[in-house]
């Protein structure tokens, strides 16, 4: 078997319904696998894959083991060559596999292979690609410098590529990797002794001292529903810190220099979440477009959200208008077309929204920083 695709879900029940559909999708053509462990979700998410993917290996653990724990688990039933490890909250085009495998088959030093991750609103995550978080490197990214002073101090976020360049870098995030199953292995997997935000960092850093080389590969796009888990208050900042402490004793040694930077970055981070004040209400769309070819589906969103709704071909550019709301029917549209879609369209005052194929419910987000949005349309 070619490859092995590893799904961890904790409680995004429609998030996974729209990852695995467009996961199945994009294994077609590849001898492929689709391993889905619920770490003892409540919202139906395993009735709902027993249902509508009753093929696809679900693995139900008794409680939440975490992040790494659960992956183990999914890799260690895994029969491909190559595994990627892909968050629930993701929606993949339908060559993303294919041109990934392509471009890892030709690396002889091969690591881990990462993509261009776009959030709901088609903009450009950074995280996507990273440098090694030195103390002083994590101290430019909790300060903010690394945005101010991008050529000085942009190696958090590995800016010596573009986000439209593919080439090395040091770490990649956990939300898409690709790997050979055996490069996994032998590393020992995810640790379980590592806190939240250190366990992609570990497994790329441990891939380098393997003497392999981690690839950011940017032809094609993956959207990455980001949601509360990077709300930056203080829970988000103890967090960080206690990553960072796991990985400099586990890999270095923690030094003052580390305590010092990182206890000035809180502060400073404190000082700016202060000035910042409340976040700003969210602006209900004025308009509403649904592209699509069905009519009834448009009747069917007009009744929901008591406002016209316009019906629009894909083919046709969007005209500029005030906080409008685009809902692409995946019915009619391919994964990969909604993904350029997103990205095409980014920053022109558009939240965009999805209606997976053969599903009864609207989805997305519009924010990196918010949760996600899921509208039942089933009663209209």
């Amino acid at each position: 078997m070619q490859l092995s695709v590893i799904i961890l879900n904790y409680n995004v029940r429609y998030f996974l319904e729209l990852c695995v559909l467009s996961v199945q999708n994009a294994i077609q053509n590849i001898d492929a696998e689709i391993i889905v462990i619920d770490n003892h979700s409540q919202d139906d998410s395993c009735r709902m894959m027993k249902e509508r993917f009753p093929n696809v290996k679900l693995i139900e653990n008794s409680e939440n083991l975490g992040f790494p724990k659960g992956n183990n688990i999914g890799v260690s039933q895994a029969q491909g060559e190559y595994i990627c490890i892909l968050n629930p909250d993701t929606v993949v085009a339908e060559d993303t596999f294919t041109k990934v495998l392509a471009f890892a088959k030709k690396q002889k030093d091969l690591g881990i292979v990462g993509v261009k991750l776009i959030d709901g609103t088609g903009n450009f995550l950074p995280e996507s690609k990273r440098g090694i978080p030195t103390p002083f490197v994590a101290f430019t990214k909790i300060t903010g410098l690394y945005k101010i002073f991008p050529k000085l101090f942009g190696e958090y976020y590995a800016q010596h590529l573009s986000e439209d360049e593919t080439g090395k870098v040091a770490i990649l995030v956990g939300a898409f990797m690709v790997m050979k199953r055996e490069l996994y292995n032998e590393i020992g997997g995810f640790d379980e002794n590592c806190f939240m935000y250190s366990d992609d960092i570990d497994l790329s850093f441990m891939a380098l001292q393997k003497g392999k080389s981690n690839y950011y590969f940017h032809e094609t796009s993956v959207i990455h529903y980001k949601g509360e888990s990077t709300v930056k208050d203080g829970t988000y900042m103890k967090r960080f810190r206690e990553a960072m402490n796991f990985f400099y004793k586990k890999h270095f040694s923690i030094s003052f220099l580390f305590s010092v930077f990182m206890e000035m970055g809180i502060v400073f981070f404190s000082m700016v979440k202060m000035l910042q004040g409340k976040p700003k209400p969210k602006l209900e769309p004025e308009k509403y477009i649904l592209v699509s070819g069905d009519e009834i589906l448009r009747e069917k969103l007009e009744n929901k959200w008591q406002t016209l709704v316009e019906l629009q071909d894909i083919t046709k550019s969007f005209a500029k208008n005030r906080n409008t709301e685009i809902v692409f029917d995946q019915n009619h549209l391919d994964f990969k077309t909604i993904i350029q879609a997103f990205e095409t369209n980014k920053n022109k005052n558009f939240t965009f929204k999805i209606i997976p194929e053969s599903s009864d419910f609207v989805i997305g987000s519009n924010s990196s920083f918010d949760r996600g949005q899921v509208i039942n349309i089933q009663d209209f």
